[in-house]
């Protein structure tokens, strides 16, 4: 307690704390009068971002063709950091969802900050906060693969493809370019990126119910017409603050006043991000809301480009690693992971694709944490970029990402990549662990097929009768002044310097700085404080839970009536799945042509291939690999004394090969080894120790690998290797 409240003797404390909430009362408002001056501020940019590193302008979008406001640029290198040109480059695209773009690389514990310590190169595709006009979703897809095409040509040492990153919403505009495009991306990462928008569980994710409790997207096209052509894109996040009242309305402002003298540069920093509010072409966000939030056309390959070729997702050929957490109410693992359920039937139905899905789920962290959380660039995204060369050389299939701490027992530590004390695994899974966390079955799905139905319809009505006469009523300054006076941009301005009201703020505010008083931590009335806002914040989430299983009941009843399904031509007896990916008879024309190929090659090879099947039998036993038993597999089979040099390109597609063989026919495929290996014992003994080596990377061979083994070694002929512990 400060001297002159001890004066007061009792209520000393109370006069401590009411001469410290005074203070903060001041200081808090002066933080909300920055945050409007940043505000306006960053509108005066002509291109606001939030990357915390300097870049350099590569490409500019409003110079193509079909111009858009994306612009490609390069992250110019830390002091103390080089690029290895060897190296893949990183792409970074963030989303275009209500908020300007850099959220991705704010700050240097992030995404982009850990590739650029692993030492690769990297680019951030930028945007700007207005659309050039009719520009469309297929403009910028197409604008972003002339940019990897250019990523591609400055780096003609690399050894792979760029790895792309899309964080959010831009993860489906990533996994739609891959589809189009499949030769131009390396690894892909999907951070916290819905693809599957009807998934979801119940009492848990009241998003999805949205679009349908509103009656579809004609609300959109209403705000579209009401900008005179361009959408807000403070009504995103509008609906991302309704998510959760509790911190919109009062955890997020309370914690700044309550550490009023630590938290301001962190709040004013990420309200220079959330308060960057964009805009999009009506036309773009009605693609947006129709084909993807209502429609769910993704995963279906219901979506055709302008020239009337479906995308298909099964086009990918690039490794594809899913981010996401049970923590995120937006992109909850459900919509993050779904769309693999529509497109395939089965692992096996995954394999003969050549596509190897990877996915991560973290326990707790929010959507806005898997892109700003130090913790969580520190593992999870320095894990993901220290080992993209050993994720694009894994074998096709479905694995689960998980992480096992380090320990100073631990075999083989000096092979874990990055700075984070953490050893990646990768489990293979199966459809069946996809659709326990699923949880829609075809009840639901009839549900969301009616609503996307009434959606139509409310559109088509909308257009017809309402849109002419809106349209003919907005004017560019009405729509530019309803834009200013949406709530969420009006209380930045209000809270500025451009109010004269709040003139004597930041003065008075300095002189509370030079003359600060806080009340000591121990203060009984700061407890009481706590306690206070503790209760208001259970309140309203009590608020929010009741306000979601209302939105969720009505969402169920009223779109499960049998009636309104028949009535728009949904069967209510359906059971089967209703977004099922069609099959192409050319595919299976194609599987079985590779795999009488494959077959015909069984009987040929050296080597290096009696070592890729050894490896990938042993490995077949539990099918489990660490980062360690990658690496040390990746480094002796790439440079081998007595066999040519691979780059990891060459030997992704050998190991592609021979491990297809092994899926195909796994006893020829062994029983040819021996006539393949060279004949000197010597070379057949240096190969063998090969095999030992890698598989020994993450521990001791034991259990069925120990069994596997043996067999290995007979096949080598080399039995006097044994035993092997």
């Amino acid at each position: 307690m400060n001297p002159v409240a001890r004066s007061f003797g009792l209520f000393g404390p109370m006069v401590e704390y009411c001469v410290d909430a005074a203070q903060r009362n001041i200081l808090y408002w002066d933080i909300m009068r920055q945050r409007g001056n940043q505000y306006l501020a960053h509108l005066a940019e002509s291109g606001p971002h939030m990357l915390h590193y300097a870049v350099e302008p590569v490409m500019n979008g409003q110079q193509l063709d079909r111009p858009v406001n994306y612009d490609l640029v390069q992250i110019i290198a830390p002091q103390g950091i080089k690029f290895d040109p060897t190296r893949r480059p990183f792409v970074f695209i963030d989303p275009r969802a209500g908020h300007g773009p850099g959220i991705g690389g704010f700050k240097p514990e992030s995404e982009i900050g850990v590739a650029l310590k692993a030492g690769y190169p990297c680019y951030f595709i930028d945007f700007l906060p207005e659309p050039m006009p009719g520009q469309t979703i297929e403009d910028i897809a197409r604008a972003e693969a002339i940019f990897l095409e250019q990523v591609i040509a400055r780096h003609p040492q690399a050894e792979g493809k760029p790895c792309v990153v899309g964080n959010c919403q831009a993860g489906w505009a990533v996994m739609m370019l891959a589809a189009i495009r499949p030769e131009l991306c390396g690894p892909i990462i999907l951070a916290g990126s819905p693809l599957s928008y009807w998934a979801g569980v119940r009492g848990q994710n009241p998003m999805r119910y949205a679009g349908g409790l509103v009656g579809g997207s004609w609300i959109t096209a209403l705000l579209g017409d009401l900008g005179r052509g361009k959408f807000d894109g403070a009504w995103l996040v509008q609906n991302f603050e309704k998510l959760n009242p509790s911190n919109t309305l009062w955890s997020k402002q309370y914690d700044v006043y309550a550490n009023i003298d630590t938290e301001a540069a962190r709040y004013l920093d990420f309200e220079r991000w959330w308060g960057a509010h964009i805009n999009l072409n009506a036309e773009e966000i009605q693609f947006i809301v129709d084909e993807l939030f209502i429609g769910n056309n993704l995963a279906a390959g219901k979506i055709q480009s302008s020239d009337g070729v479906a995308i298909d997702l099964r086009n990918i050929r690039s490794p594809i690693l899913v981010f996401c957490s049970d923590g995120d109410n937006i992109t909850p693992p459900q919509q993050a992971l779904g769309w693999i359920l529509d497109l395939y039937e089965d692992v096996d139905d995954i394999k003969s694709y050549g596509q190897a899905i990877f996915y991560a789920i973290h326990a707790s962290v929010g959507h806005l944490g898997i892109f700003v959380s130090s913790a969580v660039a520190g593992k999870e995204h320095d894990k993901f970029s220290g080992n993209i060369e050993q994720i694009d050389l894994m074998m096709p299939g479905l694995y689960e990402v998980t992480f096992e701490a380090k320990t100073e027992k631990m075999v083989n530590p000096d092979r874990v990549s990055g700075t984070a004390d953490w050893v990646m695994r990768f489990e293979e899974r199966t459809l069946d662990d996809i659709r326990a966390l699923v949880g829609n079955d075809a009840e639901d799905d009839r549900r969301f097929a009616t609503a996307a139905h009434v959606s139509q319809v409310n559109l088509a009505l909308y257009r017809t009768f309402a849109q002419p006469v809106v349209r003919a009523l907005i004017n560019a300054p009405l729509a530019e002044w309803m834009r200013r006076l949406h709530p969420l941009r009006l209380q930045y301005e209000l809270l500025s310097d451009a109010n004269p009201l709040l003139a004597p703020l930041g003065a008075l505010a300095q002189q509370i700085r030079e003359h600060r008083s806080p009340a000591a931590a121990d203060n009984p009335l700061i407890a009481l404080q706590d306690r206070a806002s503790a209760q208001i914040v259970a309140a309203l989430d009590t608020w929010r839970d009741l306000r979601d299983g209302c939105y969720e009941a009505a969402f169920l009843s009223l779109y499960g009536s049998p009636m309104l399904q028949a009535a728009v031509g949904i069967d209510p007896a359906a059971v089967g799945p209703m977004r099922k990916a069609g099959k192409t008879p050319l595919h299976v024309e194609l599987v079985a042509a590779r795999m009488a190929e494959l077959k015909s090659h069984i009987a040929t090879g050296g080597l290096r291939e009696c070592l890729l099947r050894a490896l990938f039998y042993v490995f077949m036993a539990d099918r489990i690999a660490d980062e360690r038993l990658v690496e040390a597999g990746s480094r002796l089979l790439v440079k081998q004394e007595g066999m040519e040099d691979l780059t990891l390109a060459a030997l992704r597609t050998l190991a592609h090969q021979q491990y297809s063989m092994l899926q195909i026919d796994t006893e020829a495929t062994l029983a040819a080894i021996p006539a393949l290996l060279p004949a000197d014992r010597e070379v057949r003994r240096k190969g063998f120790a090969i095999v030992r080596e890698v598989v020994s990377a993450a521990g001791v061979i034991s259990g069925e690998r120990e069994d596997r083994m043996r067999r290995m070694a007979q096949l080598f002929g080399i039995d006097d290797l044994l035993p092997l512990k």
